[in-house]
């Protein structure tokens, strides 16, 4: 997440409340777990495989599955579907292997991953040079950060330097959280009234806090936001102007060996249009890329 619920043709709040049930207690939570199709799979992407990875078969994929409709959990209360989890389980097909996704909070992914706990973070993670730090990631997508409320209000939110002194509900461990931080600040120091910030540990109660007006609006990545905005019956709306657009990254251990295959098995999607049936499949097309890179960060 910059970290950019609901399901199809179900009232927001009630599938917001399905989705906080899988993740809150960091559980895990699989999807049925992928089969490498004979078809799928490209040979030599898959000879890129460590031995170990080889062995092993399976991808423990760490998602928060919060985020419809990059990552979110179905309507039968365990299953993880979404953007993420289709791309993730199509990049293991091409490597000849199954994908498991885990459901676990946010901020913990990426130092899992770090510990040997998870093989891949899928979770809409903005790539970063301070998570670069950690961890590399193979950039997939673009998104932006987007500001909402709901349809009632009249927020006066423009652009971020609008947010002082008002009430701004955000993702905690997400650039959200740090944008909103530090645009406090330099509320404060122009002599202005902060920014109250209201951070959750996921994005089902930051979406509860604005629904319920404890929260004047909300920020999330653009294309979540445009999601949840779609299946809330009118209950929210757009406020001001998408910005910061960014990479999305898949977040790998340093040392597993993985990077390479994974940005292979990547431009192969790309290349054989099923990266494109997938976005398509969520409407989310028009944060493509064509061009997947490693570490590409650019702040």
């Amino acid at each position: 997440m910059s970290k950019l619920v609901t399901r199809i043709g179900l009232p927001a709040l009630t599938v917001l409340a399905l989705a906080g049930c899988g993740s809150s207690t960091s559980t895990s939570s699989t999807a049925s777990t992928s089969t490498a199709s004979t078809s799928a799979v490209n040979a030599t992407i898959a000879a890129e495989v460590p031995a170990a990875m080889k062995s092993k078969g399976t991808i423990d994929v760490a998602t928060e599955a919060q985020y419809a409709p990059n990552e979110f959990v179905a309507s039968d209360g365990h299953t993880i579907i979404g953007m993420d989890p289709d791309l993730v389980t199509a990049l293991a097909e091409v490597m000849g292997l199954k994908a498991k996704f885990i459901n676990a909070n946010f901020e913990t992914i990426i130092p899992g991953l770090a510990a040997g706990r998870y093989d891949l973070g899928a979770s809409s993670f903005t790539d970063t040079k301070e998570r670069e730090k950690t961890v590399d990631f193979v950039d997939y997508f673009s998104a932006g950060i987007s500001f909402y409320a709901k349809t009632s209000a009249n927020t006066g939110v423009e652009e971020l330097k609008d947010l002082c002194g008002k009430t701004t509900a955000v993702e905690k461990g997400t650039v959200e959280q740090e944008e909103a931080e530090k645009q406090s600040k330099e509320c404060s120091k122009e002599g202005k009234k902060s920014v109250t910030v209201l951070s959750f540990p996921g994005q089902n109660a930051v979406n509860l806090a604005v629904s319920s007006g404890r929260a004047e609006l909300g920020m999330a990545d653009s294309p979540v936001v445009a999601y949840q905005i779609k299946q809330s019956n009118g209950q929210f709306k757009l406020i001001g102007k998408s910005y910061a657009f960014a990479p999305y990254g898949l977040a790998i251990p340093k040392t597993s060996g993985m990077t390479a295959p994974i940005l292979a098995a990547l431009k192969e999607l790309i290349a054989n249009g099923k990266y494109k049936q997938i976005l398509e499949k969520w409407g989310i097309q028009s944060g493509a890329i064509t061009e997947p890179k490693i570490n590409g960060a650019t702040s």
